[in-house]
């Protein structure tokens, strides 16, 4: 079949004599054993490579035997946890109450039972009251803080970086010397801490300092691309807003889910008997849980795992989706609907892939704790050294497979494994790194986020030393309030991340075409470092534009 017959049909990733003569091919499964030793191939034969595209027709359904699994996980998560509900020994909070019997050797109820009440003092009171304020004002404030670095990223980036680099220095600075300066002049604190120790926890801390100032300078002729990654990725960000409704609507929507689980947990503590317990020749009354409770514990905190690592991999294929086809959109059109067909996509077709790839970072996730763990604990020996190292190895290639898998995924919509394995080759191909995108605007973006929500704590506990009576409370309640403001803008540094990554395989899918959809993307991506690997082995490509 020839394109001529119908040349408004799209491009299509599974319909190899679709791609045109003029396009760099993706994939191949050529003769030889390597792509890169191959001579150059004629622009006649394009069926050799299949053509990449975003997908916007229907997609079938991949990866179904994880999402099966993770369904019935699910399932075993809320019937066993509606068995304990119903199985649940009432008796449970009344344990203190239960008195071991000489005569019937059974644990038996008292007649008398006496309950205490905690009544919070009026000191406390104030200071749940001005904590739930400040938490609220907080809240509220960051949505406009959120929005407005948006905008600040998106027209003046080079101003905001420039603004807040001396930040970086000056706002450790100076609470380092303040938090020595007030401990010295409160007699509590400088009896509590001796003159030593502040004294080399403030000489510890100006050592970090003087990391920042060493990464700052040998990173500084990286500036400048950074900045223009960043307002590229704020660009992109602000023509689809949306996002800022989608993503917290699936965490808030993961929290619901979460809340009957924990309620499930908490009743399946309430199974068991009140039994009696020999010790020293002294009967007491203990709780014995059911065999089954344990293993009840783990089957649901696996659950949990599970689905906030698949939560997770959601949101970053809503992102790539959405990105995706605001990319691949023409200049004078606005795509339509782009985050609800993201949103169908992630929870239809997809959605397998999506419980796939959430298994294999929360498998990862674990393993890495317990690598940590066992790290913390003294083990030493060459046996054990060698199987960290493996360990370590293996996740690091994991880490590497599944950098940008969810991102080619909810373009094209293919299978977990497949994913992987054109997104490998694709970045291959176009001599881009598949581990490296450009990490500096991930830190300067968390710099900025410390700066801002430091100045604002800053300005928190001084309102509160001036309006309310909480004395040394106000550095918690503030502390509270850096805490929560810094979960927001961490949220959207994020998402910010995401963007950028998306933008980043859309790239090399424009590139690996000789397509410019976006030139003013091009333009900045086109300086990021190549695969160093292939530097010598392949000729450097030119983009039309």
């Amino acid at each position: 079949m020839s394109n001529s017959e119908d040349p408004n049909k799209p491009l299509s990733l599974h319909d190899p004599s679709s791609s045109p003569s003029h396009s760099q091919p993706l994939l191949s499964k050529p003769p030889f054993p390597s792509p890169i030793d191959e001579p150059p191939r004629s622009e006649s034969d394009p069926t050799q490579y299949l053509q990449i595209c975003y997908n916007h027709g229907p997609r079938s359904f991949k990866d179904i035997s994880f999402l099966i699994l993770f369904l019935l996980l699910v399932l075993c998560t809320f019937g066993f946890g509606i068995f304990a509900i119903f199985h649940r020994n009432s008796n449970y909070s009344s344990l203190s109450s239960f008195t071991y019997n000489y005569n019937s050797s059974s644990c038996v109820k008292d007649s008398l039972s006496s309950a205490n009440w905690v009544l919070l003092n009026s000191s406390s009171s104030h200071f749940l009251k001005d904590l739930i304020w400040t938490l609220v004002v907080t809240f509220i404030l960051s949505v406009p803080l959120c929005f407005g670095l948006l905008l600040l990223l998106k027209h003046y980036t080079k101003q905001i970086v420039y603004v807040a680099l001396p930040f970086f220095i000056v706002v450790p600075i100076f609470l380092n010397v303040y938090w020595f300066v007030a401990c010295t002049v409160s007699s509590a604190c400088s009896d509590a801490f001796p003159l030593a120790y502040r004294i080399l926890l403030l000489v510890f801390v100006f050592l970090i300092i003087g990391v920042i100032v060493w990464i700052l300078v040998i990173n500084w002729h990286r500036i400048e691309l950074t900045v223009k990654i960043i307002g590229v990725a704020s660009d992109a960000l602000s023509k689809n807003l949306g996002l800022f409704v989608a993503l917290p609507c699936l965490t808030f929507g993961l929290v619901i889910y979460y809340a009957p689980i924990v309620v499930f947990l908490v009743f399946a503590t309430f199974n068991g008997d009140i039994v009696a317990k020999e010790s020293s020749g002294k009967y007491t009354c203990v709780w014995k849980q059911d065999s089954w409770v344990p293993a009840y514990f783990a089957l649901a905190i696996l659950t949990m795992l599970w689905s906030a690592t698949a939560m997770e991999e959601t949101q970053v294929y809503v992102i790539s989706g959405t990105v995706a086809q605001w990319y691949f959109s023409k200049e004078d059109e606005a795509p339509r609907k782009s985050i609800r067909s993201s949103l169908r996509n992630a929870f239809g077709p997809s959605s397998g892939t999506i419980c796939l790839s959430g298994l294999l970072l929360c498998v990862v996730r674990m393993v890495r704790a317990a690598v940590d763990s066992a790290r913390n604990e003294e083990a030493s020996g060459i046996v054990n050294l060698v199987l960290r190292c493996c360990v370590n190895a293996l996740l690091t290639a994991v880490d590497f497979l599944n950098k940008f898998t969810i991102n080619f995924a909810a373009i094209t919509g293919e299978a977990y494994c497949s994913s992987a394995r054109m997104t490998y080759e694709l970045l291959r191909r176009n001599l881009l790194s598949a581990v490296f995108v450009e990490t500096i605007s991930s830190r300067l973006l968390i710099g900025i986020v410390f700066v801002i929500s430091a100045i604002y704590t800053i300005a928190v506990c001084a309102i509160l030393k001036a309006v309310s009576n909480l004395g040394a409370y106000s550095y918690l309640v503030a502390a509270l309030a850096w805490l929560l403001l810094i979960l927001v803008l961490g949220f959207f540094v994020h998402v910010l991340d995401n963007v950028i990554e998306a933008i980043y395989v859309c790239y090399a899918v424009d590139r690996d075409k000789g397509e410019v959809c976006k030139q003013e993307v091009h333009e900045v991506y086109v300086h990021l470092p190549i695969s160093r690997s292939q530097r010598q082995s392949l000729p450097s490509r030119t983009i039309g534009v």
